[in-house]
């Protein structure tokens, strides 16, 4: 198993190619979407709380 840190575009990409929103995940996994849409888009760095629980989910940071 390898554990490799997504970008920002292959999440996209991901939702992209499941039919997903950035909403609609937020919603899935109990998130605001402003929140996801931050963290995606790097205006949330991820590294504490909400945040980084939120880039851990989607694979940007690895623990």
């Amino acid at each position: 198993m390898t554990n490799t840190v997504k970008t920002a575009n292959q999440i996209k990409l991901e939702f992209h190619q499941q039919g997903k929103t950035i909403s609609s995940w937020a919603k899935e996994n109990g998130y605001s979407r402003t929140d996801v849409s931050r963290v995606i888009n790097g205006l949330a760095k991820g590294q504490r709380g909400k945040t980084l629980e939120i880039a851990v989910k989607l694979g940007m940071v690895i623990l």
